[in-house]
Parts: C-alpha cells; structure tokens; sequence
C-alpha cells in the first residue's frame, strides 16, 4: 500500500499532538489518578482486561491521558505491556478460594453457600440522579464508611461451584486434571484450529462491545440458542508463583479482581443425557463480558456453521488494538492508490463514451 509525505507534515503533526493537550485541559480541575480509580472502577477494569494487563494505577493513567478513551487507554497498557520482563508464571488459580463479592445463579435459586447480589446495576431504575451535579465525594466516603463500620462482616465460605454438583450427578462431563504449559497468545502467532487455552486467553482480551455482540446474535438464534448462566461470581483470588529455590512450595505474591461465569447448555447428545458447559473470566466487574466470553466458549467448543463458531472468524477480528488500528489506518493518505483507483474508473468511462460515440 502506498503513502505519499504530506508538504509540512512534521510541523503539522507536532501541533496536532499538542492540541490534544489543550482538549485534555478541559477544566481548571485536576482529575487524580485516585479518582478515576475510585469513581471510574468499572472503566479501569475494562481497559486492564482488554489490555491483559492488572495494573490499576498504570490503567488509570492511560484513561486520564488519552482523555477516557478506552480504546486508546487499551493501545496506551498493552504497549507498556509489552516492555516489561516476565519472571514468572503463576500457578493456576482456584477460584473456589475466591474471597467473593458476588455471587448468583440463573439455573438454581438455592446453591451451596448461598447466592450473594452483591453490587450491581441490574436493579436499578435506569434514571439520572441530578443531585450527583451537587455530590461532595469527601461527605459520601465518609458516609459510606461509616455504613460498612456498623455492619456485621458476612462470613463467606469457601465456595464450590455450582458445576460441581452437576458433575458429581454424571450430568457434566469430567475432565482430568491437566498440567501442560498453555498456550501463550502474547509470544506465539494463533494458528488454527486454536487450542481451548489460546481460545480464552484470546477471548478475555478482546473488545467487550465485540464480544458482546457476537453473544447477542448468539441468542438470536445464529448459534445455539440461549444458555443459561449457571454460576457468575465476582471477587478476589490469590496468585501465588512456584518459589525460586524450591517449586514444590508457593510464595503469595498478591490478589486480583475476577468475574467467572460458567453458562450451562444441552450437549451435543441426541439423547441429551447431559449438559454442556461455557467459561469466561475477566479482571475486574464487568459481568456482561464474562457472559458474553461464556457463550461464545462454548459456541467455538461446539462447531458449525454459523460466524460465531469459526473460531478463526472470532479470534481474528475481537482483538481492540488490531480492529481499531486497521480502521484507523483508512485516515492516512491514499493518494496514489485512489488515484490509480480513479485513474481506473476515468479511462473506463472514457473508453464507453467512445463506443458509444
């Protein structure tokens, strides 16, 4: 593809730099890092899960430079990403240890250790609260943290998932526990047919709306028709990395943000004696992702013809920086392809004209 120099194009391009510091200025009101953070929670989790990368602070600091962009703000953590040295992998994560916040199911109204609602927006009325306009954050935090001082703590156990129990009545297939290295879609080109780990990892970083809207035509009837959510359960799981000297212990290196769900379909089996499974988990709140990766898990497991099934058309086409950086490039001069292109267009009509003259 061809581009031709702009006359003047440096200067130009320094000023338009600089202009996007004058948007960004916006107000005399400085807006913190702790306050995107605090207030923007959701917005920062999205932008860690796309970017593969939980880093709160670092995902904050994208948002406020490229002026809340998530998809510049996603670029922004991906490439910084991209710098850091691994030392290590962590060892897989059990998430019926989660320290959870949330915790429901569609399938089943009562569950083991019981259904948590926890926050959400679901039950909400959908209406715009104009006294916010007039909210004083010091006033609220110090209300809310007077509310969570006289509550009793709620002791959660340890939580086993709700697939377990299917599994025990024979009515979920069980899989043997595998130890083999996953496959790692940030050092290996994706070749297909992707195995089930690149599948996820491949899907937990794609573009939420993306995602989403693969799972929607899914329940629209392009794909196997609406599954239901078994488990959602949202809260904070221990990451431990084998220790240097001796692997066979673990040391505690932190926790992260999750949200799991597991959704819960007839089988393939033409008797249908058991059920089929889907899996997503993302950082951080963002339920309708996890869903969303969920159903489109199990559409890839399950195979056939329609979009949402080919799992090179959905792995290909999900990825935020690749989507948008391949749009973005149509701003760039054509100038000599679409002179061709008109070039083209114009010795064809003239070649018409002369015939029919």
């Amino acid at each position: 593809m061809a581009y031709v120099a702009v006359s003047g194009g440096e200067e130009a391009i320094e000023e338009s730099i600089r202009l996007l510091d004058y948007y960004r200025s916006g107000t005399k009101e400085d807006v913190t890092l702790e306050a995107i953070k605090g207030k923007m929670s959701l917005l920062v989790d999205k932008v860690m899960s796309e970017a593969g990368l939980y880093a709160k602070d670092y995902a904050a600091l994208a948002i406020k430079q490229c002026e809340g962009s998530s998809e510049e703000a996603v670029f922004l953590l991906r490439a910084y990403r991209s710098t850091l040295k691994r030392t290590y992998y962590t060892d897989v994560a059990d998430t019926r240890s989660m320290r959870i916040v949330r915790r429901i199911s569609a399938a089943f109204k009562d569950i083991k250790g019981g259904q948590v609602l926890g926050a959400t927006y679901d039950y909400t009325h959908r209406l715009m609260h104009f006294d916010l306009e007039k909210e004083n954050a010091a006033d609220l935090k110090a209300q809310m943290e007077k509310k969570v001082a006289s509550e009793e703590p709620l002791e959660i156990e340890n939580c086993e998932r709700v697939s377990d129990s299917l599994k025990d009545e024979g009515l979920l297939d069980i899989y043997e526990k595998n130890d083999e290295k996953p496959f790692d879609v940030t050092e290996n080109i994706l070749e297909f047919p992707a195995p089930r780990s690149a599948r996820l990892q491949t899907l937990t970083r794609a573009d939420t709306g993306y995602i989403s809207g693969l799972a929607y035509s899914v329940l629209r009837g392009f794909g196997q028709v609406h599954p239901t959510v078994g488990e959602l359960r949202c809260g904070y799981v221990e990451l431990t990395v084998p220790y240097l000297f001796d692997e066979s212990e673990s040391v505690y290196i932190g926790e992260v943000m999750l949200t799991e769900v597991e959704t819960l379909n007839e089988a393939d089996d033409k008797n249908q004696l058991k059920l089929a499974s889907g899996y997503g988990a993302v950082f951080g709140r963002n339920e309708n992702k996890a869903i969303a990766m969920a159903v489109i898990d199990r559409e890839l497991d399950h195979g056939g013809d329609y979009p949402t099934q080919d799992d090179e058309f959905v792995l290909m086409h999900g990825d935020c920086l690749e989507m948008n950086g391949f749009i973005s490039h149509l701003k760039l001069p054509h100038y000599v392809t679409f002179q061709s292109k008109l070039d083209a267009v114009r010795k064809t009509r003239k070649q018409n004209g002369d015939k029919e003259g």
